[in-house]
């Protein structure tokens, strides 16, 4: 029962890395999409991130406006600070429920922990593997202009406000060079499977 977090900076691959695992059969769990339900209006992560932040982080429609508090947190490590305090303690709760009912379903699963975060926030859990998506950062910077229409100051704001690649390749097992084309990813990420598959 594998437990594999893959993590990479923002524009590495990690994404094309998951979705290829999970064609070959792995239990991806996301946790930006994770961060987003433990959000979500009526629930007490919300109530905390308000009562922190104040009312003008919500929407008209009682949702959490992304775009205003992560304007607000940017940049200043003690709001940021706070605002991880609130989340990460429920995204960790909420990863591992979503792990334990993989293996629930299927003890010979082979789960993914697709996680921006995990030098910052987990690194020292008990991963079978650390699987780290790696691009320059000047190529990642062009992906974020050229393919998601960033402005090129803030995709570098972004870019430096991650931790530094070093720090993300110290604690690889496994780098998946992303620099290539698609199908060279791939085929790295296959024999990453074929890997996990004999295990």
């Amino acid at each position: 029962m594998p437990l594999i977090a893959l993590t990479g900076g923002i524009a590495s691959g990690k994404s094309t890395i998951a979705r290829r695992l999970a064609e070959h059969g792995a239990v991806v769990v996301d946790a930006d999409q994770i961060v987003r339900d433990v959000q979500a209006p009526g629930g007490p992560v919300l109530e905390q991130i308000v009562e922190a932040f104040g009312e003008d982080v919500l929407t008209a429609e009682g949702a959490l406006d992304r775009p205003a508090l992560g304007a607000r947190v940017f940049g200043d490590a003690e709001l940021l600070g706070r605002l991880n305090e609130i989340v990460h303690p429920a995204v960790r709760a909420e990863s591992q429920r979503r792990f334990d009912r993989a293996f629930a379903s299927d003890a010979e699963a082979v789960v993914v922990y697709d996680v921006p975060l995990l030098v910052e926030a987990r690194v020292d859990d008990p991963w079978s593997l650390i699987v780290v998506a790696h691009a320059p950062a000047s190529e990642r910077l062009r992906r974020l202009v050229e393919l998601r229409g960033m402005d090129p100051k803030a995709a570098a704001d972004r870019i430096a406000a991650q931790v530094p690649d070093d720090q993300r390749l110290a604690v690889a097992d496994v780098v998946i060079d992303t620099a290539g084309s698609l199908g060279e990813t791939e085929a790295q990420t296959d024999a990453l499977w074929e890997r996990l598959s004999v295990r």
